[in-house]
């Protein structure tokens, strides 16, 4: 989220993998919406295979996992974000909410009044 000059990027990391980042909460958040991993690659403009990593490694990292696929014939095929993958949203959507409010901050201001609006050119 961008504050003004000041960008706030909240990640979750899993030893060395991140677990949950803005872009991970906005596919989590997208199959719950759409139902399917291809469909929500597809309304974020991402590939299904990039979905599917970024899946595969979201559920290697919460546990219980965070997104379900569903096999079979029917409406039994998609997948589906867990009771996990529900609370991980909204509890990053708070952080995300509670982050927004880093701009009333006196050390938000501070930064923001020393920090140039343009940087200087590289030295020759």
């Amino acid at each position: 989220m961008k504050l003004g000059p000041l960008w706030v990027k909240l990640q979750l990391a899993c030893g060395d993998a991140l677990a949950l980042g803005p872009g991970k909460a906005e596919l989590l958040a997208a199959i719950g919406t759409h139902g399917s991993i291809s469909a929500a690659a597809r309304a974020m403009g991402m590939s299904y295979r990039r979905a599917w990593m970024l899946v595969d490694e979201m559920n290697r990292c919460f546990d219980p996992p965070v997104v379900e696929t569903l096999r079979g014939g029917g409406q039994e095929r998609g997948a589906r974000i867990t009771e996990t993958g529900a609370a991980v949203i909204a509890a990053y959507r708070a952080l995300e909410a509670q982050a927004a409010t880093l701009a009333d901050h006196s050390a938000y201001h501070q930064l923001r009044d020393l920090l140039r609006t343009e940087p200087l050119p590289p030295p020759e």
